[in-house]
């Protein structure tokens, strides 16, 4: 009972250690993304998205909300591959070799989703919702002036989501290795899955047909990757399972055999 308590207190301490580094990264990443926030703003600013849509300050903090929203999204970035490392060192213990190491390369894969997500949801879905508001706004008759924190706060509640949502396909694949999905169970969600994408997908967009088919089906597209990439693991743990049971089958009768000589 002692060496369990002992284990436990070794994994917690382990996993405290784990988090202050995760924590040390995202600190010294918020300090230079603070730095880098001011070229970013400008680049930001100087794209087409606001449509020549005057962009002011309506409050004297504005600035300084702005300048750390963006060091907090250089903070996520950078920390994002060192999060995923820590809790793949936390858990690999518990893995066999072989997932140990095909789930180590699942880090850089999430943060290239992580990034294309971000980068989907600014280039594509951000401009359709910022041409439509500003279509709704005119026809109004009301000339619109955005207010710069109001203005990044939007865009950040817009793009984030699309940079969690693009990590589909590697939970479905580390699921898939720890055998709590499979191929045929995706497949029998498909429907269910489908609908609740669509649904995700009409509610960030503008609502248009047009603005609700370009935001749903890369989502869709993600799923079916997802159920590929999930059939190709599969299928090769089925293979190793065979071998081990043919090796095992082996070795087992080689026993028999020397214990009836």
């Amino acid at each position: 009972m002692t060496d369990q308590e002992m284990t436990v207190v070794e994994h917690l301490t382990e996993l405290r250690k784990r988090i202050i580094w995760v924590l040390a990264v995202f600190v010294v990443a918020l300090i230079v993304g603070f730095f880098l926030a001011g070229p970013l703003i400008e680049y930001l600013k100087q794209q087409p998205i606001a449509d020549g849509v005057p962009i002011i300050s309506l409050h004297p903090s504005d600035a300084l909300r702005v300048y750390m929203q963006v060091a907090v999204l250089v903070g996520i970035v950078v920390v994002l591959p060192v999060a995923l490392y820590h809790i793949w060192r936390f858990v690999s213990p518990g893995l066999r070799e072989t997932e140990r190491r095909g789930t180590l390369y699942f880090i850089p894969a999430a943060f290239f989703l992580f990034v294309a997500g971000i980068l989907f949801g600014y280039y594509v879905v951000f401009p359709m919702l910022m041409q439509f508001m500003s279509n709704l706004t005119g026809s109004m008759g009301v000339n619109p002036n955005y207010g710069i924190g109001e203005f990044f706060s939007f865009m950040f509640n817009m793009v984030l989501p699309f940079g969690v949502l693009f990590q589909l396909p590697i939970i479905v694949m580390f699921l898939t290795r720890l055998r709590i999905l499979n191929p045929a169970r995706l497949s029998k969600l498909r429907r269910y899955a489908y609908f609740l994408l669509t649904v995700i997908g009409v509610t960030l967009s503008p609502p248009d047909i047009m603005s609700d088919v370009l935001v749903t089906v890369p989502l869709i597209v993600l799923y079916e990757i997802s159920t590929w990439l999930s059939r190709i693991v599969y299928r090769k743990q089925l293979k190793k399972d065979e071998e081990w049971e043919k090796e095992y089958r082996a070795q087992t009768d080689e026993v028999s055999s020397q214990g009836e000589a």
